[in-house]
């Protein structure tokens, strides 16, 4: 029973699989309507009602799309709508926040030196979260505001950085970024279902019924689409930022995160006036650059104070107990302790390394007992650690931390999922 653990590990990698995959179909769909719109050309002859057009090869054709601001004189029968990739990269997302940060909640979700919450209660916080940014954002667009989208942009910046510092004040700086993406992709897909495919709905109806579609539903539609636009590339260094300590695991982490939706918005900036124009404005790269820089130097401009004696006598959590009371669990220690903490330390002192990889520190008891299924599964199960073995952990090494684990989860079978 104790291998659950292990099927627990391979569902949450699916799930991240499936979240990849459409993650890629839904941007890659988006960025080429984008730069489709801004690439059409308006020639003479165009049918009634057209917008533009645009010829384009691929893949040893040819292809001539036009577009209708508002829609064509006669539907046509093959109608092809974009929604499921939107629909099912937020799906795939929430099935991997419960995965890893609800479910694993005392391991990835909660930091007590932040917040002391319970477990429910910091579900229940990640949750209901999700949902403000969207209420926020839409009561914005639909009030006069939304005809200042400008405004309106640098609003919604503005609830994006008190997101980023609330999120930071509860849960861990993995999980406040993490959580961060979610909120703001939640937006997106909430823009995608509330707005966008309704409104597209009603132009389809009108039209099936004789009547003239009203040009607002494209108007307020094409809004939304612009704004998930700008949103998408800081999204994805959010959800890829748990892989970087630099990233979650620093002082001002917040301010790193709320400096990146700048960046999305120079990049993207680039890339829409180049389709657009031709030619992107050279200055964007400049900006960019000077942000990535700012954001680098404030991954390490600390002012914490690292009481090392306070970690080692501060109380176990109860799940830390569970392990840390298991037999074997002093020899664990030792292995990990010679074989592990020389990265995995506050300051490492292994050569080139200046931060714990990943942000996983194994130098006291309650480090070890919390980053228990992580070390059965990287260094007991399998040999991913240490890195082509190279402090010379010893199978019988492994072996007793395989013992250790499953002694420790003999009869909690449901706790294994953590």
């Amino acid at each position: 029973m104790y291998d659950l653990a292990i099927m627990w590990d391979w569902m949450a990698f699916a799930v991240r699989w499936l979240h990849v995959v459409t993650a890629i179909a839904w941007i890659g769909s988006s960025f080429y309507f984008v730069a489709l719109d801004l690439g059409l050309k308006k020639v003479p002859h165009l049918p009634v009602g057209a917008h533009g057009e645009e010829w384009q090869v691929h893949g040893g054709g040819f292809y001539h799309i036009q577009k209708y601001l508002v829609a064509p004189e006669n539907l046509p029968e093959h109608l092809v709508w974009f929604k499921w990739e939107s629909y099912s990269t937020w799906l795939s997302g929430a099935a991997m926040l419960m995965i890893v940060y609800w479910v694993g909640a005392e391991l990835f979700l909660i930091d007590p030196a932040k917040a002391d919450l319970a477990v429910w209660q910091a579900i229940l916080i990640s949750a209901a979260s999700l949902t403000i940014g969207w209420i926020c954002y839409d009561f914005l667009c639909k009030s006069p505001l939304g005809e200042r989208p400008t405004v309106l942009m640098l609003l919604l910046f503005v609830i994006l950085v008190a997101m980023s510092w609330g999120y930071n004040q509860v849960f861990t700086g993995r999980a406040a970024l993490l959580h961060l993406g979610a909120f703001t992709a939640t937006i997106m897909t909430a823009n995608v279902f509330f707005i966008i495919m309704p409104n597209q709905r009603v132009v389809v109806k009108d039209l099936q019924e004789g009547r003239t579609p009203d040009p607002k539903y494209g108007k307020i539609a094409k809004l939304r689409s612009t704004h998930n636009n700008y949103l998408t590339l800081p999204v994805i260094f959010l959800m890829l930022s748990n892989h970087y300590p630099l990233a979650f695991a620093t002082e001002y982490n917040w301010i790193i995160a709320s400096l990146i939706f700048l960046t999305g918005v120079t990049i993207r900036h680039y890339f829409n006036t180049m389709h657009a124009t031709g030619k992107g404005p050279s200055w964007t790269w400049g900006a960019t650059a000077v942000l990535f820089v700012l954001i680098a130097w404030l991954s390490t401009a600390s002012t914490w104070d690292g009481d090392f004696d306070a970690l080692e006598a501060r109380e176990l959590s109860p799940y830390e107990q569970r392990y840390a009371s298991a037999a074997g669990f002093e020899e664990v220690s030792d292995i990990v302790l010679g074989r592990c903490s020389m990265c995995h330390a506050r300051e490492p002192f292994w050569e080139g390394i200046r931060w714990a990889p990943k942000g996983v520190h194994l130098e006291t008891p309650a480090d070890i007992a919390r980053e228990a299924r992580q070390i059965y599964l990287q260094a007991g199960v399998s040999t991913a650690m240490p890195p082509a073995n190279i402090t010379h952990i010893e199978d019988a090494e492994r072996t007793a931390i395989v013992n250790w684990f499953r002694v420790a989860n003999d009869g909690r079978v449901a706790n294994l999922m953590r």
